[in-house]
């Protein structure tokens, strides 16, 4: 019921990808390279966001340090606390908040990605791909799983640059893990998706540091 649901809230979403999926296909006459196009294109669509969520996690590491002297110092007084984690804010420049809102506003779109892939109808046909021989099923061969787990990694260990805090380490090291784990019984055109995703994003936050001295870790 309940993924019923959540597939009817992004059904218009899904309709579009789908669409844009099948003119691709009828492009490239693969499957799998329409999935990777389509993955590029959406991620090309979102790098202002991408800028965005990475400057304001950037930031908000940077400040990790002096947040835990803080709540240290007023660890007896939280309220204190609270006010002076506000003042650091506004003085630093930083919206806590600011990582989040891209996240929330990517979120329809990767949902109907989601959908979109996950119900494609691939007209009858097997689409097969390099190795895959259905992308409509799981890697029989557990290679893109393994993918979708070390570019989560290598993703995470990007973004989380800096001094980390001890939940943001084990979050760095469980959520590749659980991505791979669920890899494994997601079909292979979904989990291509998101290796590409992956991909494309380690290279643009590469691009990123590579051009903004701001966003440059250290």
């Amino acid at each position: 019921m309940e993924d019923s649901f959540f597939g009817s809230l992004f059904s218009p979403i899904e309709s579009l990808l789908s669409l844009v999926l099948g003119s691709l296909y009828s492009i490239t006459s693969s499957y799998g390279l329409a999935i990777i196009i389509l993955t590029i294109i959406i991620k090309i669509v979102l790098y202002p966001l991408t800028v965005k969520q990475i400057k304001s996690m950037k930031a908000m590491q940077e400040l990790q340090p002096k947040i835990q002297k803080l709540q240290e110092k007023y660890k007896d007084n939280p309220q204190m606390a609270q006010q002076k984690l506000m003042e650091m804010y506004q003085t630093a420049g930083v919206n806590p908040l600011a990582g989040c809102l891209p996240l929330l506003v990517q979120m329809p779109i990767l949902m109907g990605m989601y959908y979109a892939l996950f119900n494609f109808d691939y007209g009858g046909a097997t689409p097969t791909f390099a190795w895959l021989p259905s992308l409509s099923e799981p890697d029989p061969y557990y290679i893109l799983p393994i993918l979708s787990a070390l570019t989560t990694y290598f993703q995470s260990k990007m973004t989380a640059t800096g001094e980390m805090t001890q939940q943001m380490k084990i979050m760095t090291t469980v959520m590749p893990l659980f991505i791979g784990f669920i890899s494994l019984n997601f079909p292979s055109g979904l989990v291509l998706y998101w290796v590409t995703m992956n991909c494309v994003q380690i290279i643009q936050q590469w691009w990123l540091y590579r051009r903004n001295s701001d966003t440059k870790p250290a």
